[in-house]
């Protein structure tokens, strides 16, 4: 977004997707030989009309995601479908396939990580270096980034202050990661907990998740940003670290492009599943801009530390979460003492009148974690993970929900 948009006039969306094996389901890491397929050379990007397709940390890895801004939601998933299916298409000539949710049920990062070894390498060769990679908060954790722009200071305060407050509750509608290892986790977004840890070497650079209560460019610079660089400095002896890139928080400003980049949701089944949560985040961060509920000042006020214990709650029982909190509660309308956050999802869809029969799955039927325990049953076996997985790759290629 170099050129200047006002807020929530454009948007951003990338969708990460790991490539697996079709009949076993093994990591198999060759996105950079799908992209010399298709360009001819080893690169980093690929550019197919409104979709565009690069490479990410790991060579398993494959990003899709709109080659520019878009005014709307409209037909968006049909457009990322477009290219899965390119992409399927490809990949099946090498016994391959890209596999939906946010983590690899039984991926081994200490033996199957392999790290992009071309274009911009030196940065992911560096990490590499700082944090050791083969963790499952590296290498094994596929997101949904979703960038809304900003023009100038008011309107970056504006929506960096509904941003944070929303945070907290995300997971309640996009957690897909309940099993890592070939083992039910604790938390129903298991991705989300293991990218929290995977910088505490460096504590400064993912922070609380929840961002500071910065609400201008220079506040920004001087509480996130300085502290960030000066303390990767030490390593980044050749100098090839952008501060944009390094700060990791759940969002993060990108003010080279002029937005703010969520990327705290876990990617979902399919691009109508991931389209249909966007839609609900951004209705709900317009209401909140427009102090619906509560006047900006006061949703300022809202603390890191207060809105992480709130997002860990969500971490790990993701829709069932019990919030307790009243002051938070009544940041969106409610005044009970407490409510389940379906609920409270519930009230938001109603009340900002998002309608998307994706959407009332997840609320009916509960966020696609809860539906995969479900699918595996109590035993979770890895037969019936493994089948589950199938159903799941099924489920992308043909852009509908899952329903166990």
């Amino acid at each position: 977004m170099s050129k200047k948009f006002k807020i929530f006039e454009v948007y951003g969306v990338e969708l990460e997707y790991m490539i697996v094996d079709k009949k076993t389901l093994k990591a198999r890491p060759i996105a950079d030989e799908l992209i010399k397929k298709v360009t001819g050379e080893y690169t980093a990007d690929v550019e197919r009309g409104a979709i565009a397709w690069s490479n990410e940390l790991v060579s398993h890895v494959l990003e899709l995601k709109t080659n520019g801004p878009v005014a709307s939601f409209r037909d968006l998933d049909k457009m990322f479908m477009e290219n899965v299916k390119e992409i399927q298409a490809l990949l099946a000539e090498e016994g391959a396939m890209l596999m939906p949710t946010a983590v690899h049920p039984f991926f081994d990062p200490m033996t199957e990580t392999k790290i992009w070894p071309h274009e911009y390498n030196e940065v992911y060769s560096l990490y590499n270096r700082m944090f050791d990679c083969k963790g499952h908060g590296w290498s094994n954790l596929q997101s949904t980034h979703i960038n809304l722009p900003f023009d100038g200071d008011e309107e970056f305060g504006k929506l960096h202050a509904a941003v944070r407050v929303l945070l907290p509750i995300i997971p309640a509608l996009s957690a897909s990661s309940p099993i890592l290892d070939g083992k039910v986790s604790y938390w129903k977004d298991a991705r989300l907990e293991e990218y929290r840890h995977n910088q505490e070497r460096i504590p400064e650079i993912a922070g609380h998740i929840v961002p500071e209560a910065v609400f201008s460019k220079q506040e920004y610079q001087d509480r996130i940003f300085s502290p960030i660089m000066e303390k990767v400095r030490p390593f980044d002896t050749d100098g090839v670290l952008d501060k944009h890139f390094v700060n990791s928080r759940g969002a993060i400003a990108r003010f080279d492009r002029g937005a703010i980049e969520i990327r705290i949701i876990d990617i979902q089944e399919c691009p109508k599943a991931d389209i249909a949560i966007l839609k609900a985040i951004v209705a709900v961060l317009k209401a909140l801009v427009q102090g619906r509920w509560k006047p900006l000042s006061e949703i300022k006020k809202w603390d890191e530390e207060d809105l992480k214990k709130i997002l860990l709650d969500h971490v790990k029982d993701a829709e069932e979460t019990i919030i307790s909190n009243a002051d938070y509660l009544s940041l969106f309308g409610i005044k009970a003492k407490k409510m389940r956050s379906k609920d409270l999802w519930n009230h938001l869809v109603q009340a900002c009148d998002v309608q998307d029969e994706c959407l009332e799955i997840i609320l009916e039927q509960g966020c696609l974690s809860t539906r995969i325990l479900k699918s595996v049953g109590q035993e979770a076996s890895r037969a019936n993970i493994e089948k589950t997985f199938f159903k799941l790759a099924e489920c992308l290629d043909t852009n509908r929900s899952f329903e166990p």
